[in-house]
Formats: C-alpha cells, sequence, structure tokens
C-alpha cells in the first residue's frame, strides 16, 4: 500500500515539474513582492537594529522565507478537492482502491515537494543575491527546520482539506475558503512576524493552527527558539497536525453520507 501512495505522489512531484514556466512567473512575482516587502519593513525598523528579537539581517531573511513557502504551503488557497466534489470527480477518486484522504495527501505531498524544489530553494538562493540572508548554524537547527517544514505542510494540508469539505453542504463553497485563507494569511505570521503584532492578537493566534504553518518554521529558522522552547514548539506543530487529521476524517465521513452524484 506505501508503495502505491509513493507511485501517487511520484506523478504529482512529476506533473508539477512539467509547470517552469509557471513557476519562473511565480518567482518573478515572489522576487517583487518580497522586495517590496523588504522595504516596508525596514521603514518600519528605521534605526534600530532589533525589533522583538528580529535583527535587520533577521527580518530580511523572514520575508524570503516566507515568500518562498507560498506554493509549498498552498498559502494563497487551495481548491481542489472542492472542485472535485462539486463536479462528480471524486467518485472515482472513491474507487481507489485507497483512503481518499491519503491519496490527496499523497498527492499533495507530490506537488509540495516539487513546488519546494523550484520556488522555494530558487528563491532564496536568487534573494541571496540581493541580500545577506542569515542560515542555522549547526546541523541540530537544520534537522529541527526539516522536520518543522514536514509538519508545517501536514498542518497546512489537512486544514486545506478541512476547509474544502465545506463542499459536501454547499454547492458554492469557495466564498467561505476565500475567509478561511484569509485568516491564515493574518494569523500564521505571513504579513508579518508575530511578534510584531500586540500581545492580545499572538493569544488569539495560539488557539489556532495557523502560527504553525508559517511562523514557527520562520522563528527555528532563525533561531529565536532553541532548546525546551524549540522541542515545545515542534510538539505543538505535530499536535496540531494529528488533531487536524483526525478532525478531517470525521468530517469527511459525514460529508461522504451527503454526497450524491447524479449520471453515470
Amino acid at each position: 500500500m506505501l508503495k502505491l501512495y509513493f507511485e501517487v505522489a511520484k506523478r504529482s512531484f512529476q506533473r508539477t515539474l512539467t509547470y517552469r514556466a509557471a513557476a519562473v512567473a511565480g518567482l518573478a512575482t515572489n522576487i517583487f513582492f518580497g522586495l517590496l516587502r523588504v522595504a516596508i519593513l525596514l521603514a518600519l525598523y528605521g534605526d534600530r537594529q532589533v525589533v522583538e528579537g528580529y535583527t535587520v539581517a533577521g527580518v530580511i531573511t523572514y520575508t524570503g522565507l516566507s515568500q518562498a513557502v507560498i506554493a509549498y504551503l498552498s498559502l494563497f488557497g487551495w481548491y481542489d478537492f472542492m472542485y472535485a466534489v462539486h463536479r462528480g470527480d471524486v467518485a472515482a477518486d472513491l474507487l481507489k482502491p485507497m483512503n481518499l484522504f491519503s491519496f490527496w495527501l499523497a498527492q499533495d505531498l507530490g506537488r509540495a515537494v516539487a513546488s519546494l524544489l523550484l520556488r522555494g530553494v530558487t528563491f532564496m538562493l536568487i534573494y541571496e543575491i540581493f541580500f545577506d540572508l542569515t542560515y542555522p548554524t549547526t546541523i541540530w537547527a537544520w534537522l529541527a527546520l526539516a522536520t518543522s517544514l514536514l509538519l508545517s505542510w501536514l498542518v497546512s494540508f489537512a486544514w486545506r482539506f478541512l476547509v474544502n469539505t465545506a463542499a459536501f453542504w454547499s454547492p458554492n463553497a469557495r466564498g467561505f475558503g476565500r475567509f478561511a485563507f484569509l485568516s491564515v494569511l493574518f494569523f500564521s505570521g505571513f504579513l508579518m512576524p508575530l511578534a510584531f503584532f500586540p500581545a492580545w492578537v499572538q493569544k488569539l493566534a495560539s488557539f489556532t493552527p495557523f502560527p504553525y504553518l508559517l511562523n514557527t518554521v520562520v522563528e527555528i529558522y532563525l533561531g529565536i527558539v532553541s532548546g525546551p522552547a524549540l522541542v515545545e514548539a515542534l510538539l505543538l506543530q505535530a499536535a496540531w497536525a494529528l488533531g487536524l487529521i483526525v478532525l478531517v476524517q470525521a468530517v469527511l465521513r459525514f460529508g461522504l453520507r451527503r454526497l450524491v452524484i447524479l449520471g453515470g
């Protein structure tokens, strides 16, 4: 069964790699907005060298990281499963000899890895031409970063899939999806580091899974969290990923009971 999921992920990886022109266009857009965000944040810094634990080099690196993972985490929205339900294509998925959620998870894994290589790593290499970026300094920091990136993708996919299950209850659930994904941009630390927000906003964000999509990855990369705080951050990421996956499976069962596909 694992081999089957691996093949699904591999095909998705290969399919994403074929869209090289789209990747180049996405890179150009990301670089433009990355430079724009740097200009805005540096203007906010003024003469200060450190703000809420973020150095000037750190906040520049933050803009690079947050732009680099847009495609990897599908931060601006993802409606593939929603469309599959509305079109009735999900019927074909249900005939496949594998769990429906796991099938889509494997597909998204291939897409995410390809996006990370095409647009994430490439973006950071190009960004280095414009700025002196900071990097993790130890092998353990890199391992923690890799673990956090994987967990952030799991949290992201589980949340995106949960939002998409609204299609079982609404013939046009994209409006709900837009609101849900806009919340991610605000509370994940994409617009600016969560540490820059008032304490009550940070507290509110801590009750959602959104900081564990991006903010945790950034803080681990920059070394803002370390030691016991680092372990706690990874455990919270894992807990949110597991909790969302369990919730999705429950909602999916209820949704499939309502599913009616006409024709065929």
